[in-house]
């Protein structure tokens, strides 16, 4: 096992830590989607990472600290997928017309067929819920990562939907969060029903019922009915 243990100042110590950090990450987010999150243990993850409890503890406080850590580490990576549409899907779309249905779901698909396998984060995610459900301690903290993942996400379709002239028709938020459910509950029935490779980008539920919702839920920007 590594000990993974340098002096204060030493060259490369930064460098050391963050690998360290990222490979304990990896390593939990396997565990956690195998065995649950309540049934993982830091002896688990630091073996599958190969390093000791010393190099745990050193970067984590508990393994809900290292789970907050890995959400926000997971957010970003889904942040940069979702940038990485609006800059390559949208600037094809002329803001000048109406979007239509068939727009829409077209828009859809090449949006959420960029983004990652979500099989074990949905795994995980969903236990960690229940775990703050059934903990008042952990309860706060995790509803507040939940809005402001979904403040954050809100922004970003703003200036998304802005750059083809629509804008939500409600709360941003309100409407977001309607979004996420709906992506959640495809994802959580594909898992379900035992798709070997579940995502929300083959769910029928979620190519049907997604591009109806967005059509509900946003105007065009300059008032006019499309």
């Amino acid at each position: 096992m590594q000990q993974d243990h340098l002096p204060d100042g030493t060259p490369g110590e930064s460098s050391r830590r963050k690998k360290t950090r990222e490979k304990l990450l990896q390593a939990a987010y396997e565990v956690f989607a195998e065995t649950g999150v309540h049934a993982a243990s830091v002896e688990m993850i630091t073996e599958r990472a190969g390093f000791t409890r010393g190099a745990f503890y050193s970067n984590f406080d508990s393994k809900e600290e290292l789970f907050f850590a890995l959400a926000e580490r997971e957010m970003l990576d889904r942040f940069a997928k979702l940038q990485q549409g609006i800059e390559s899907i949208l600037p094809g779309i002329d803001a000048s017309q109406s979007i239509e249905i068939l727009t829409i779901e077209k828009v859809v698909a090449d949006f959420l067929a960029l983004q990652m396998d979500d099989r074990r984060w949905t795994l995980m995610q969903s236990e960690f819920r229940l775990n703050a459900m059934r903990d008042a301690e952990q309860a706060p903290r995790y509803l507040e990562f939940e809005r402001d993942f979904r403040e954050r996400l809100a922004s970003r379709l703003d200036d998304a939907l802005a750059s083809v002239g629509l804008k939500f028709s409600m709360d941003s938020s309100d409407a977001t969060r309607m979004i996420i459910e709906l992506c959640e509950s495809a994802m959580q029935e594909a898992i379900l029903s035992n798709d070997p490779s579940p995502s929300v980008a083959t769910s029928p539920y979620a190519m049907r019922t997604l591009p109806l919702v967005l059509r509900a839920l946003t105007t065009p920007l300059n008032g006019t009915v499309a």
